[in-house]
């Protein structure tokens, strides 16, 4: 799309700089159709892993390659042009050392031109966050319930119900904000907890599933569009889209079946005179 010369994307900074202001807005975004939807409504465009289960039916966002991290968020990039895009690094691409994750954050950040990356993990990603930030590459963490850690907690469950669990989870978002993240995602902890750790720390914090007090929030678009069968109890859906969706392939599978469709409106007709040149879109397809 051409992009306007008086339109700034935001950046990372100022997201920081929000903390304790104005709510941040946050929705995923996976393709260039939606990007371009989304872009003059949200804060931040965040091209979740969580596109390995929506886009790809897989059943964990584990099994997600860097290279389709990249092909998406190279496609969410070229659909926007006023939101921070932030691109979650995927399992596998920077755990194994801050060596390893700057390889793969370089490339996401140079491949797709986004603003920052996104990580899962506190303490233990503490110094992998830190190489990253004091090389130029603005960092989202993520704490809480992670999914990439799924296969070892057992399953996608909430966590902190229990107060004397909180102190690790307080660490770990300790941890994040000194390792110079410049805000963090918190999913699916109990709302006292989120709320404290929202007051707590200095970065603004992104809650999914977590409290009202966080200084943003953040949902997968297709959840809260009601275009996903099941949705997490966390879920607020805004729309019934897939009713919608299945009507109108309904009434046109009815349509086709009854020769209705095409009609004349939508077909080219003979004309007696000399051929002219197509109007721009007129053989366009889907």
């Amino acid at each position: 799309m051409s992009h306007q010369t008086d339109i700034k994307r935001i950046t990372a900074p100022e997201i920081a700089r929000r903390k304790g202001g104005e709510p941040i807005v946050v929705l995923t975004a996976y393709h260039a159709q939606s990007a371009r939807l989304l872009d003059p409504h949200v804060d931040i465009l965040m091209v979740g892993d969580s596109l390995g289960m929506v886009m790809h039916g897989l059943e964990t966002t584990v099994p997600v390659p860097l290279d389709l991290m990249i092909a998406h968020a190279q496609a969410v990039m070229r659909a926007s042009e006023r939101a921070l895009v932030v691109v979650d690094m995927p399992f596998g691409s920077y755990e194994e050392s801050p060596a390893v994750a700057f390889r793969s954050a370089a490339r996401i950040m140079k491949e797709t031109g986004c603003g920052a990356v996104k990580l899962e993990g506190g303490v233990s990603m503490a110094e992998t966050i830190a190489y990253l930030t004091g090389r130029g590459i603005p960092v989202m963490g993520h704490i809480g319930m992670t999914p990439q850690a799924v296969n070892q907690l057992g399953g996608f469950a909430a966590r902190g119900r229990h107060r004397a669990e909180w102190s690790r989870f307080e660490e770990d978002a300790i941890a994040v904000a000194g390792s110079g993240a410049f805000s963090m995602v918190i999913e699916a902890v109990a709302e006292p907890l989120a709320a404290r750790i929202t007051q707590e720390v200095r970065i603004p914090t992104i809650g999914i599933g977590a409290s009202a007090a966080c200084d943003g929030q953040v949902l997968v678009l297709e959840d809260m569009l009601g275009l996903t069968p099941r949705v997490p109890k966390f879920v607020k859906e805004y729309a019934q889209l897939r009713v919608a969706v299945e009507d109108a392939v309904k009434a046109y599978a009815r349509d086709v079946r009854a020769r209705t469709f095409p009609s004349e409106e939508h077909t080219y007709p003979v004309l007696d005179e000399a051929p002219r040149t197509a109007k721009k879109n007129e053989f366009s397809v889907g």
